[in-house]
């Protein structure tokens, strides 16, 4: 009996190690692919570091879609980081989503500062609009961020929101006062 046992366990061990080794073989593949996909998206971030425009596929990983992004909002290229900083903020990846999602506040921002030396106060307002709604987006993600608090309290400084008065129902809605001051008060300054 034992003999027997013995001589079933002989045949199957070929199996068995063709099996482990089969397995073993595997995974060092998938191992592979997945170091060498790294090692491309490693030099397209380094590329995009440099300053050289690369483009990158809808599929591309969390961190090589968030240095396209960010390339294209230093060089203030507002309009095409929109479809990157969305796929983001749509993902996963919820620390690229909110660097994205943060970075798009701060270029919105910056284009704002500048023009409003420039006195078109319509173009401002709508850039700080984009600005906080970036940086609220940004704070869902992480409420504890002190850097996007403050660059939302800057940009709500710069052009405030006030409570529309509308009506529910069938309500009249209310006689809507004389405007005691700009939309734009200006630039905040520092200091109560």
């Amino acid at each position: 009996m034992k003999r027997a046992r013995t001589l079933r366990l002989r045949a199957l061990m070929p199996a068995l190690l063709w099996s482990g080794l089969a397995i073993g073989l595997g995974a060092v593949a998938t191992s592979a692919a997945l170091l060498a996909q790294r090692l491309h998206d490693n030099r397209l971030i380094a590329a995009l570091a440099e300053g050289r425009d690369v483009e990158v596929g809808e599929d591309a990983s969390a961190a090589l879609m968030f240095a396209r992004a960010h390339y294209l909002l230093v060089r203030d290229r507002l309009d095409d980081a929109r479809a990157p900083t969305e796929r983001l903020a749509l993902g996963d990846a919820r620390r690229f989503a909110f660097a994205a999602l943060y970075d798009q506040g701060n270029a919105h921002l910056r284009r704002a500062l500048e023009i409003v030396g420039a006195h078109r106060y319509d173009d401002t307002i709508a850039q700080v609009n984009l600005a906080k709604e970036h940086y609220l987006r940004a704070l869902r993600i992480d409420p504890g961020d002190w850097d996007a608090k403050f660059n939302l309290d800057v940009a709500m400084r710069l052009v405030r929101d006030f409570p529309d008065g509308e009506a529910e129902g069938d309500e009249e809605p209310p006689e809507q006062p004389d405007r005691l001051w700009t939309d734009l008060p200006g630039l905040p300054r520092g200091g109560p």
